[in-house]
């Protein structure tokens, strides 16, 4: 982790410092929703010595009790309910320091109305306690994404969405989103304090670390890469052709927590939404092979005429893979908690590519080269044992 640009983020870093007398300045980070993929990065960049707007309390919020994974980050983990109303108000309203709330939390519904009552009221629950109990909160970042311009899981293909590439300027599409809600309760929550900035960030699909995480791409891909090494079958492509050979972005989780913590101390990024992607592109059938090499299987790619689908592909595992944690002394996971439709769902896009112009134009130049950040991120879910 290195803030090595030089623009905005190192002149946020110098004027904080010119300002401040030495030693005198803390920044208090709520980091809700800390064990997520986001949540995850921020919990271990945050507390850097060389982290913008440091030196940086940081205060992590999840609903389940801390994970070993997690533990090591020095960050105070506050177990919380967000769905609840009472708990929020609890155990938040207390944390009168906070001058930073990253909100990168989410929970899914089988239905678009649902996740935007829930997931609102989630967001709600958090700003309502915090607010206005937090003399010196100065900034808020909400966590959205590539939804914003595909419309919800269950409408994609079925309304028009955007032209590719996405830019922020687009309007909403004409559909129930929770991306929609929660913008709409941020700017109605951050009106209510004179001084109180936002920032909106929307990742395309990330590659990150977390196995609590619904959307953790390189941790399904690892497991389905496993489960083929230890069967001795190929490495199948769980898509189609076009996908197979259409062009695509994705957001590494380390970047996009960067972006948050820009945002968050420079002065020319408040109140804006920024797309975060790595700002370069590839195909599928490029970043299998890495997958492939990466677990040592020779037989692999897009078998000419199938449309696989890894929920069926994995449907029956769940005993190969208690076999597979068994014999290598594994964390403890179960196949269900993989969350591998969401990558049914990524590879069933036919092409997924936004534009980061806006991001540099205010001063973001951070960026990922997309096949070293696959296999950064398969290293770290073999570091952590999740898979061999």
């Amino acid at each position: 982790m290195s803030w090595w640009w030089s623009g905005a983020i190192g002149a946020a870093k110098k004027k904080l410092e010119e300002d401040e007398a030495p030693g005198s300045f803390e920044n208090v980070a709520l980091v809700v929703g800390v064990t997520g993929i986001v949540g995850n990065s921020l919990a271990e960049i945050l507390p850097l010595a060389d982290t913008p707007g440091g030196r940086w309390k940081v205060y992590g919020v999840a609903r389940r009790p801390r994970p070993s994974w997690n533990a090591d980050h020095p960050i105070e983990y506050i177990q919380c309910d967000i769905t609840d109303p009472n708990d929020t108000q609890t155990k938040l309203s207390v944390l009168t320091d906070v001058t930073h709330i990253f909100y990168v939390s989410w929970t899914n519904h089988p239905t678009e109305a649902e996740n935007c009552e829930v997931n609102g009221a989630m967001f709600k629950n958090v700003l309502t306690s915090v607010i206005p109990n937090a003399p010196n909160l100065r900034h808020v970042s909400l966590q959205t994404g590539g939804k914003h311009y595909l419309g919800p899981f269950g409408l994609v293909g079925k309304i028009k969405s955007h032209e590719q590439p996405f830019t922020e300027d687009l309007p909403r599409l004409d559909a129930p989103n929770f991306y929609y809600t929660q913008e709409d309760i941020l700017f109605e929550e951050t009106q209510k304090k004179e001084s109180l900035s936002w920032s909106v960030h929307r990742p395309e699909a990330i590659f990150g670390f977390s196995p609590y995480s619904l959307m953790n791409i390189v941790g399904t891909l690892s497991i389905y890469a496993t489960i083929c090494k230890h069967e001795g079958v190929p490495l199948r492509f769980p898509g189609t052709k076009e996908a197979w050979e259409s062009y695509y972005v994705v957001s590494d989780a380390d970047l996009i927590a960067e972006q948050h913590i820009w945002a968050a101390v420079d002065p020319n990024a408040k109140n804006e939404a920024f797309n975060c992607s790595n700002g370069d592109v590839f195909r599928w059938k490029q970043l299998w092979k890495v997958l492939a090499e990466q677990f040592g299987i020779e037989d692999y790619g897009y078998e000419e005429g199938s449309s696989l689908k890894l929920v069926e592909l994995m449907k029956d595992k769940g005993p190969v893979w208690d076999e597979i944690v068994k014999k290598n002394q594994l964390e403890q996971t179960k196949i269900g908690e993989i969350g591998e439709w969401f990558v049914d769902f990524i590879i069933g896009l036919e092409g997924l590519v936004d534009n980061m112009n806006k991001a540099k134009e205010h001063g973001f130049l951070g960026f990922r080269n997309t096949k070293n950040s696959l296999i950064y991120w398969i290293d770290k879910n073999k570091a952590y044992k999740i898979v061999p």
